[in-house]
């Protein structure tokens, strides 16, 4: 899993908070995947705002969108 979060999102310390709330939210959801699957999660500047439930709502939704495009069946 690969994380883009760019300085439009805070300062430093806002952007390693991001980044931890990501990888926490999409660990368990990334353990369903095939090993050649890549992921790249793009945090934009409204996460820092949301709170966990919803920032794991929207990875999961994120991921489904992303495996529907893609014609894979999960």
């Amino acid at each position: 899993m690969g994380l883009i979060i760019a300085k439009s999102v805070g300062t430093a310390v806002e952007r390693h908070r991001v980044a931890r709330r990501l990888r926490h939210v999409a660990r368990p959801l990334l353990g369903n995947l095939h090993p050649c699957d890549q992921v790249v999660i793009r945090a934009l500047p409204s996460s820092r705002q949301v709170s966990s439930v919803r920032l794991e709502q929207q990875v999961r939704r994120g991921l489904r969108r992303a495996f529907e495009s893609a014609g894979a069946d999960r």
